[in-house]
């Protein structure tokens, strides 16, 4: 067969769509490398071609992906997360290192960080949560997209209510950090918790408005009742 992520490439190539591409670039700040297409068109060339390989073992799989990933392409990045996560009920806690690696190798732009960290890392944090360790320790990073990962892999638990206590202590940790895509990252994990932990939430918010960027205070209570933001907007 001839090599699988080639196949990819040619077909991504000839779905590009110039409009789209530009339409694309407007919701990025930094640089990014886009072919231009709509989301739906690459989660379907995603779909095609994993089905070629679905056969394949994992680690056939996983090292597709990370070629991907060596492109800087985004829709490129987009099918490694795809395929990634696809392979979810294989997951051992040694893919972790693995999923690591990607974020701090190859993520570099709020999309790509946030469909690897919402799904692929999210659920195997929930599998092997001995990891939340490591996204701790990812807040000291000096790579803004492995300190937003830290927060936006736990978006979906929080959702549900879980990894509080974790939460707080990430958001702690990236509390005064002067990167609006990091303030916006933890931000919005705890908007997701606030879903399901509203009072404990907007004590958090309540106990630290005083330092935290006024970006990430509006994330965090974006959900809340309109009360509840108001005071919390109100500054000591």
């Amino acid at each position: 067969m001839e090599n699988i992520v080639a196949q990819v490439r040619q077909m991504l190539r000839e779905c590009s769509d110039e409009k789209a591409k530009e339409s694309g670039l407007r919701f990025f700040k930094e640089e990014v490398h886009l072919y231009g297409m709509k989301s739906a068109v690459t989660l379907q060339i995603s779909s095609k071609f994993f089905k070629q390989i679905c056969k394949y073992d994992k680690a056939e799989i996983l090292s597709f992906c990370e070629e991907l990933w060596q492109s800087g392409m985004m829709e490129e990045s987009f099918i490694a997360c795809n395929w990634s996560y696809t392979l979810k009920k294989t997951y051992q806690p040694e893919d972790f290192f693995v999923f690591e690696r990607w974020v701090k190798n190859y993520v570099s732009n709020w999309a790509s960080c946030d469909t690897l960290c919402n799904h692929t890392i999210g659920t195997i944090i929930d599998m092997y949560p001995q990891y939340i360790g490591e996204l701790k320790r990812w807040t000291a990073s000096p790579n803004r997209w492995v300190k937003r990962a830290s927060a936006v892999s736990l978006i979906i638990p929080a959702r549900e209510g879980r990894y509080l206590d974790d939460i707080f202590e990430i958001s702690d940790r990236l509390l005064t950090d002067g990167d609006d895509m990091v303030q916006k990252g933890y931000g919005w994990m705890l908007k997701a918790a606030s879903q399901a932990h509203q009072n404990e939430v907007f004590r958090y918010v309540m106990k630290h408005r005083a330092d935290m960027p006024r970006t990430a205070l509006r994330y965090a209570i974006e959900k809340m009742p309109a009360g509840l933001k108001k005071e919390a907007m109100t500054r000591v």
